[in-house]
């Protein structure tokens, strides 16, 4: 359908993604849009969703337009939605305002939308096209779109190594791995996570906030008036979690998944601030993860996921084929053959029995490199 479109489809559409990306940080849990406006060959409009619960793309679109809207076209990176929530239809203000043609790049897959929204503006006699950078609108939702088909989170594990691929010496020690740069964009990478995970190792080794630090964000960002604020995952079988942790008493909700059944414990956790969840264990891993995941996204509505911990839970996650996306900061450093490595997975053994992963990205980040990759569980 693209190659049919008219070229300047695809420069509005591109213009409404970078808008949607500004929403990046601050739209959890409903998905990234962006919303372009254009009239006679001008943009009259234009808007992104902002904050949950606050108008969608569409509606801050048409407020800038002033009425400029008969015989205009749309162009939106997500199908309008078309029922009523915390907000009001936006296929109803659209075709209240005299919007002729609506350019979409996907349809929603919220089951509540997929389909419909497009079906209403076409009924209303809006000519409406479709499949315009699509792959573009999928990749800056591609949590929400997970959430929506599978029931569970995207989740990216985020680790720092060496060159020799060392992310601790033997000791535990492993701050600072990476450069400040590097830092930086991890702090991006928790502004845009819906919940950010550890284990219980991580906790008692290095007793960390799991929080965004606003002040180490990107400076070349966008940054929004209001940041999400993720919540704190700790997976911890045995409740070693000690109650005084600072994670426990930060801004936000901590939730703490254990196979353990100490009443004890777990009342002194809950009076400290966790919500704390009891699974059993299953397929050989201390917790039952794929319950886990099933109820981060369910019951708290978690899109992304930012795994950042030590071999062990990685390790874990990884044979159980849950992580959708490897980001490892590389450090140009030696960290010798006794320091800890990236993922313990013990039953490899031979070569044919290796974890294949595809390398959808490298690039420097100040004087260490990024490089992301996706595993093929197929192999």
């Amino acid at each position: 359908m693209e190659n049919n479109l008219p070229h300047n489809d695809f420069y509005y559409m591109a213009r409404a993604l970078r808008l949607a990306k500004r929403g990046l940080w601050s739209t959890n849990p409903n998905p990234r849009v962006g919303c372009v406006i254009v009239r006679d060959g001008e943009i009259v409009g234009e808007g992104w969703h902002q904050i949950a619960g606050e108008p969608h793309a569409e509606i801050h679109a048409l407020k800038m337009a002033k009425g400029q809207t008969k015989g205009a076209t749309c162009y939106v990176t997500l199908e309008p939605c078309c029922h009523q929530g915390r907000t009001p239809p936006c296929t109803d203000a659209l075709i209240k305002a005299g919007i002729s043609r609506v350019v979409v790049a996907m349809s929603d897959t919220n089951p509540v939308v997929s389909g419909k929204g497009i079906e209403q503006l076409i009924n209303a006699g809006i000519l409406v096209d479709t499949g315009v950078l699509s792959q573009e609108s999928a990749d800056l939702n591609i949590g929400f779109h997970q959430r929506m088909q599978h029931g569970r989170p995207y989740i990216r594990c985020k680790m720092a190594m060496s060159l020799d691929g060392r992310t601790a010496m033997a000791s535990g020690e492993s701050q600072w791995i990476t450069s400040p740069d590097a830092r930086s964009d991890v702090q991006a990478l928790r502004a845009r996570s819906a919940a950010i995970m550890t284990g219980a190792g991580t906790i008692l080794a290095d007793d960390p906030l799991l929080t965004v630090r606003e002040n180490e964000l990107p400076s070349h960002e966008f940054i929004p008036k209001q940041l999400n604020k993720p919540y704190r995952v700790i997976v911890d079988a045995h409740l070693s979690t000690p109650p005084d942790s600072r994670t426990l008493s930060a801004e936000g909700k901590t939730i703490i998944f254990t196979a353990s059944t100490s009443t004890g414990v777990k009342t002194m956790l809950e009076k400290a601030g966790a919500t704390v969840i009891s699974l059993p264990q299953k397929g050989g891993h201390d917790i039952d993860l794929v319950e886990m995941c099933r109820i981060l996204a369910t019951d708290y509505e978690v899109n992304e996921l930012l795994l950042e911990t030590g071999a062990t839970l990685s390790g874990s996650l990884l044979r159980a084929g849950l992580i959708d996306e490897i980001i490892i900061y590389m450090a140009p450093t030696l960290m010798g053959n006794n320091a800890r490595g990236l993922f313990n997975l013990p039953e490899l053994q031979m070569m044919d029995q290796r974890l294949h992963v595809d390398i959808k990205d490298i690039r420097a980040v100040g004087c260490d490199w990024r490089i992301t990759a996706i595993p093929r569980y197929d192999k």
